[in-house]
């Protein structure tokens, strides 16, 4: 058994690769065959929910976690879907359903918002967590903790 020293715990450094797929099997992110994610338990990197799931890991350890994005990411919000007129985006851009589009917020933060329609003069854009709402399966593998 692991030392506790060599767990996840809140305020330990970890380093893992994470996959978070939609039920219909869509890969929406994938740390697999890439840099690995390297935070510290608590910092806001993971959301709190996923930092639950892995607490009392080990390096080498490799977890499913199953659920709605609404629980452990954000919760879907219908007063999150705003129509937008269409003069309020650039002339050379035309809107369309399933298309993600940055925005920048008054207080001047980056923003996405996933385009769910559109009407002659209007774009309805939903801005909730983009796994909010949604049925996942991630995928953890634990490379290190307490060093990264």
């Amino acid at each position: 058994m692991a030392e506790s020293s060599r767990l996840i715990a809140p305020g330990r450094s970890v380093e893992l690769h994470l996959e978070i797929r939609f039920s219909d099997g869509f890969v929406a992110l994938s740390t697999f065959g890439e840099e690995p994610v390297c935070c510290v338990i608590g910092d806001g990197t993971l959301a709190p929910a996923l930092e639950s799931a892995l607490l009392g890991l080990a390096a080498g350890s490799e977890t499913h976690v199953i659920g709605n994005g609404s629980e452990l990411f954000a919760p879907y919000d219908e007063t999150n879907l705003h129509w937008m007129e269409r003069e309020d985006f650039p002339a050379v851009m035309d809107p369309l359903p399933g298309q993600v589009i940055a925005f920048t917020t008054p207080a001047g933060h980056e923003t996405c918002g996933l385009v769910r329609e559109c009407d002659e003069q209007r774009v309805r854009v939903d801005f909730n967590h983009p796994f909010a709402g949604r049925s996942l399966t991630i995928r953890v593998r634990v490379l290190a903790v307490g060093s990264c």
